[in-house]
């Protein structure tokens, strides 16, 4: 997948072939055409996945129908059996049985489907002006004279480039280098390792997948064979949801004490475990969670860490976009919708004619504009959300657990009208405005 280009305006090397980097190198290559040079380096020898299922919220479809691929995604998600089955939060730390909390109530219904599907599409999109370049793992970049960048990679290999943007992940080794080499009188030094270095929740995530049909012979009328679920306990919870055309149901569950957040995790942040150790862990809920855990399959547990929030996504001609910016909570379900809609805004306006090398830098900071406030807002919400779903709560507000759950359901409702709030497209139409606004072109192009 190159393509030799005769004379592009700059080259980009996207450092992370995960949904983030894929979705911006197809974006770039969509809106384009042959006039940007691409290069996508993955630190692996393939292409892969983390994690099974993926939820995609309504506003991150915007960028499906915009590339071109919606009915591609439309085909293999996984929808609701019907209307009727909206997502469902229980109470569910009541071991004889628990009941339904809320039912949220979304204005369109998300896409859940497994990750290594939207992987391969992004694939098969990527455009002819884009070479993948496996085995790369990035250790740091230089800054040349001439503005250009020397690429460092595990391997002592180098290569250069006009752009750089980290699509890297929670370790990411641009956001290392980008902050360690920032003006001392843009970011304050003793806050360099708060933002380089991932931070630990607390909590610890379980996931795995179960056979809809292993579940459905154990537990024929369990829920979670037909619902998006929350089920709820005190300081831990577990989410489900269909994937496969229904075929298997993604499971999430998570733990956390709040006392360890922000201490370091001793240990692999990533392990495969027991069946044992999940259903050990939340024996004191409800039978249809003890029923869905027993069917689990391949069991892993994850440290959950994430990136402290920035004060900055770019620099000149280095951008950060998906985790390597704002690693979240899986609360929302959001990290890999956000990193797609980072994707989808920074690559149009790197594609966007108005942009040339010289005012690349005006470019990113547009998108910095525009993406870093909402993304690290949805990161703050996910985090409260995690908060809720645990039933967190003061001493005081145990006593009357009914008035306060009812409380929690209000916060959390008003929480996820984060879906429904404006538009990728509008977002989009504000960063070409002020991409417009930074190179003096008052009554613009108009999108493209």
């Amino acid at each position: 997948m190159s393509l030799t280009l005769a004379d592009p305006k700059f080259r980009v090397a996207i450092c992370g072939a995960g949904i983030g980097g894929l979705a911006l190198a197809v974006t770039i290559g969509k809106f384009a055409d042959q006039d940007i040079r691409i290069d996508l380096y993955e630190a692996h020898d393939a292409i892969t996945a983390v994690g099974a299922g993926i939820v995609i919220p309504s506003r991150t479809l915007d960028v499906m129908r915009e590339l071109g691929i919606y009915e591609e995604i439309s085909r293999i998600s996984t929808k609701p059996l019907s209307p009727s089955h909206v997502p469902i939060f229980r109470r569910s730390n009541i071991p004889q049985g628990g009941f339904d909390w809320f039912q949220q109530i979304p204005t369109i219904m998300p896409s859940n489907l497994q990750r290594q599907h939207l992987v391969d599409i992004f694939k098969q999109y990527l455009p002819s002006s884009c070479s993948l370049h496996f085995n790369k793992r990035l250790t740091r970049y230089d800054k040349q004279l001439s503005g250009s960048l020397i690429l460092h990679f595990a391997d002592d290999t180098t290569s250069t480039t006009d752009v750089l943007i980290g699509a890297d992940g929670v370790h990411s080794s641009v956001r290392k280098t980008l902050f360690e080499s920032l003006d001392r009188d843009i970011v304050d030094p003793s806050m360099i390792r708060h933002y380089t270095d991932p931070s630990w929740t607390g909590t610890l995530v379980y996931r795995t997948v179960v056979p809809a049909e292993k579940l459905s012979d154990l537990d024929p009328n369990n829920i979670a064979l037909k619902n998006f679920v929350v089920f709820c306990g005190m300081g831990k919870h577990v989410v489900s949801y269909l994937v496969a055309q229904g075929t298997l149901i993604n499971v999430v569950a998570s733990v956390t004490d709040g006392k360890k957040a922000g201490t370091p995790f001793e240990g692999r942040w990533v392990s495969s475990v027991s069946h044992e150790e999940v259903q050990e862990i939340y024996r004191d809920f409800e039978p249809i969670v003890q029923n869905l855990l027993k069917c689990c399959e391949n069991p892993s547990r994850w440290a959950l860490h994430v990136v402290n929030e920035l004060p900055l996504f770019v620099y000149e001609r280095v951008a950060l976009i998906g985790d390597a910016c704002h690693a979240m909570t899986p609360h929302f379900g959001a990290g890999a919708g956000q990193a797609m809609e980072d994707a989808f805004v920074l690559g149009r306006l790197l594609a966007h004619p108005l942009t040339t090398l010289d005012n690349v830098p005006a470019a990113l900071k547009v998108y910095q504009d525009v993406r870093l406030p909402f993304a690290q807002f949805v990161a703050r919400e996910s985090a409260r959300a995690g908060l809720l779903y645990d039933f967190d709560m003061s001493s005081a507000a145990r006593e009357n657990v009914q008035e306060e759950l009812d409380i929690q359901k209000e916060k959390l409702l008003v929480q996820w009208e984060w879906e429904g709030k404006d538009s990728l497209v509008g977002e989009w139409l504000e960063a070409e405005r002020k991409l417009q606004e930074s190179t003096g072109v008052l009554h613009g192009l108009g999108t493209q």
